[in-house]
């Protein structure tokens, strides 16, 4: 009977040991106040909380899980969470096109990212290709508006973003951490000086990708010496 005691405890440690939480708040995009009783759910787990007075909220989960965040009002959006950190999340209440920044655009969940940019990318098109009539031509009133113009920025920053993120999705301080002994301010060098391109992590394997990090390590702790 003791043995079976020790054996149940021991599974029940080991089972804690790989729970996990996901932390993080929930604000408006553009006014940047918390959003209370925003209802997050993890697909994987169905399981459902809603966030705090703060925005706070905390819900089971591990890396690589899908949040679905839903709120009467806001557009409802889906997370990626692929690395271990406190998330911020910024939902968007308003169809039209944002007047994008650096700073505003980092806010952007993926999903609301990709929708501004597909909106900048309409908003910023300069051709017009006739119905009843062969050929493309260039619109002039279109090219130099003072919205297209500014739509066009807007695309260059989202794209920029995005492009950024593809990156940030698989070159993962968590991935980077279970390889090397490195602590997180070292990571956070690493991570910054041996940034890959998007068309390297676009198109390299998993087990490629390891290669380099383990190989970019042996420069890296050449350069601290």
């Amino acid at each position: 009977m003791i043995r079976y005691s020790i054996i149940a405890f021991f599974m029940a440690v080991v089972g804690m040991s790989h729970a996990q939480n996901i932390q993080g708040f929930v604000y408006d995009l553009v006014s940047s106040q918390p959003i209370q009783n925003v209802e997050i759910k993890n697909i994987r787990t169905k399981e459902v909380t809603n966030s705090d007075r703060n925005g706070a909220f905390k819900i089971e989960g591990q890396v690589n899980d899908y949040l679905a965040v839903q709120i009467f009002g806001y557009e409802a959006d889906t997370i990626f969470y692929y690395d271990d950190a406190i998330r911020r999340i910024y939902l968007n209440k308003d169809e039209s096109i944002l007047t994008i920044d650096e700073v505003l655009v980092k806010r952007l969940t993926d999903n609301v990212l990709a929708k501004e940019l597909e909106k900048a990318r309409n908003a910023g098109k300069i051709v017009e290709i006739p119905r009843n009539q062969g050929g493309i031509k260039i619109s002039p009133s279109r090219l130099f508006s003072r919205e297209s113009k500014n739509a066009r920025r807007s695309m260059d920053i989202l794209y920029e973003e995005y492009q950024a993120r593809k990156i940030d999705r698989r070159f993962t301080k968590h991935l980077i951490a279970s390889l090397l002994p490195l602590n997180e301010a070292d990571i956070a060098l690493f991570r910054e000086r041996f940034r890959p391109s998007v068309e390297f992590i676009e198109n390299t394997t998993e087990e490629d990708l390891r290669a380099y990090i383990i190989e970019s390590y042996t420069v890296f702790k050449n350069e601290k010496k």
